[in-house]
């Protein structure tokens, strides 16, 4: 019923306040403090720091300044003389994570517990692709040019163990973080480990494994460009070249170029990773 006119209705009554919101500003400045005291302790030599010299620092700071100048002023007409190496690079990382896209499928399948459910296998797998991601891919740059050469095979087979590594690694964990209720109707419809992970886990999986290739081939220009300083090929190697002539202004067309070509890749890679969801 409605209240009577000319009478006010009654007001509600107010809710319980709120507490205060409880600030503990002793704990944050004590965690403040060890924060900066443990920063201060890794630039200590006495104890195992970095050492920081930082009058060292401020007396070189005008060599900087030059060489940030350098930097600034791009030599266009370097340009031409770029071209063949960038494209060697480009090539590099294309042969790289197609021929570490190839590799990972069979593997990624034996390292996954839904795929692979031996785990004396599985383990064995496992552990060969974690000794081949814990070495460093300069090191493995660097002891293939001494024994295959100066030139991109080297860059080439460099590229394939680090892309595979990462890419059994990361789709292996997610295939093995998921459900997959459809394996249990291949064993019951009487289907082998491996007709079942050929006609249903594997086309589950597409979409992982295309997004870590994508991955992997944008990874693949940036690491070639690290790789050619140590002999490896590509445009690394021109840029390590110009750099020891101290041709900073050659050097920054390079790195420009590489920024260029690594975001074209990221974009049309993220258009691409898009259609695959």
């Amino acid at each position: 019923m409605s209240a009577p006119q000319g009478r006010a209705a009654a007001p509600l009554p107010a809710g319980p306040a709120l507490p205060p919101r409880p600030t503990n500003r002793l704990r944050t400045a004590l965690i403040l403090a060890a924060l900066a005291a443990f920063t201060l302790a890794t630039c200590l030599p006495a104890i195992g720091g970095v050492e920081l010299d930082l009058a060292s620092i401020l007396d070189n700071w005008r060599n900087g300044a030059t060489k940030l100048q350098q930097l600034a002023r791009p030599n266009l007409a370097f340009a031409p003389r770029t071209l063949g190496p960038m494209l060697e690079t480009l090539a590099m990382a294309v042969v790289g994570a197609v021929s570490a896209a190839l590799l990972s499928i069979p593997v990624t399948l034996w390292a996954a517990r839904p795929s692979n459910p031996n785990p004396l296998t599985r383990q064995a797998v496992r552990f060969v692709v974690n000794i081949v991601r814990a070495v460093p891919d300069l090191v493995y740059a660097t002891i293939l040019v001494a024994m295959i050469g100066v030139g991109t095979l080297p860059g080439v087979v460099t590229l394939i163990l680090f892309d595979a590594g990462v890419v059994i690694k990361l789709v292996s964990e997610a295939i093995d973080s998921t459900d997959h209720p459809y394996l249990e109707a291949g064993r019951a419809a009487g289907g082998t480990q491996a007709q079942i992970n050929r006609r249903t886990l594997l086309p589950q999986s597409w979409p992982l494994f295309a997004t870590q290739w994508l991955y992997s081939l944008e990874l693949n220009v940036r690491i070639s460009a690290i790789l050619g300083i140590v002999g490896a090929g590509g445009i690394g190697r021109l840029l390590d070249e110009r750099r020891a002539f101290y041709a900073y202004e050659d050097v920054s067309l390079i790195i420009l170029e590489i920024l260029v070509v690594v975001v074209a890749i990221e974009l049309v890679s993220t258009t691409l990773r898009r259609r695959l969801r």
